[in-house]
This record gives C-alpha cells, structure tokens and sequence, in this order.
C-alpha cells in the first residue's frame, strides 16, 4: 500500500477483489474481525487514489481462465489498462492468455525487484518508513526482512539484505 500511496505503483482493484481477499484473511486470521478489515478496505481505497475498478463486468463472459472464479481479476485488468496482475496465483493467470491482451503476471516478489531495479533508493526509504510505524510489535530491520521472507518476498530481501543498515 505504501508504494501505492507514494505512487512508485498505480494499484488497481474492484469491490469482488476486495471481497475475495477479506474472506482469505478470516479463513487464515480468525483473530481478524469483518469491522477491522473494513477499515482497512476503506483505508485502502481513500488512500491508493483512482484504485477502484468499475464497469468491467461485461468483459467476464468472454473470458477464458483455467478457474473461471478468476476471469472478473482479468476482466477488471482489461477495463483498467493494467500492464500486469499481480498474484502468487500464476497457474491460473496463464501467460500466453494475458500476453494476448499486452498484460504481464508478476508474483509480488518480482514487482517488488522490477520496483527496487527502478528506484532502489525509493523503495529502501518507504520500507524504511514502513517498518518505523509497525508498533505492535515493533520490528529491528532483520526481523522485517525475515517477516518479508515469510511473505516469499526473498528475491526482494536478497537485494534488501545490502541495505540493512538503511531499512
């Protein structure tokens, strides 16, 4: 989100999207309340700008996807002229299919490297910033990266791991 908001990335997502991550996390956070990932799809939306994705619907009945569950993510990638979805879910994004429609699939990690290819300095400041607002817990700059690798990001921390002193 922080890259979002300091526009290193123009986020794009619809109301299904938002739907489909909150019921992930409360199948894996049953500590999580609806209200409290409310907050944060409010949050989310207020701050990422023109993030919303509407009137793509159309576009879902022509698609083809290895999990038709999946076509409205492409639908809304279409509608918003996005270069490239973003997801651990590459099996079910193929990419002959998206690179007939000029869309890329990255996994999380490799937007996160293209960024840091880019913009090292940038990208270094706001996790730096980042890191600095966690307050429960808060985090010493290893254990960031460690929380970053559990997230699979270790092409990412990798890179990070040079600039610990800085994070």
């Amino acid at each position: 989100m922080r890259l979002a908001v300091h526009e290193l990335i123009q986020a794009k997502w619809s109301e299904k999207i938002h739907e489909e991550w909150m019921t992930a996390v409360l199948r894996e956070r049953p500590d999580l309340s609806l209200q409290q990932l409310e907050r944060t799809r409010q949050l989310m939306d207020l701050h990422a700008g023109d993030c919303l994705v509407n009137g793509y619907e159309w576009r879902i009945e022509g698609l083809s996807l290895p999990d038709e569950n999946d076509r409205h993510v492409l639908a809304a990638a279409i509608e918003a002229e996005a270069d490239a979805i973003v997801t651990w879910n590459l099996s079910d994004f193929p990419h002959a299919t998206l690179a007939a429609l000029g869309i890329e699939r990255w996994t999380p990690d490799d937007l996160l490297m293209q960024l840091l290819s880019t913009d090292e300095d940038a990208v270094v400041k706001l996790m730096r910033q980042h890191r600095a607002s966690l307050r429960n817990p808060p985090k010493f700059a290893e254990e960031y990266l460690e929380t970053l690798e559990q997230q699979r990001l270790s092409r990412s921390v990798q890179v990070l791991r040079r600039r610990l002193a800085e994070l």
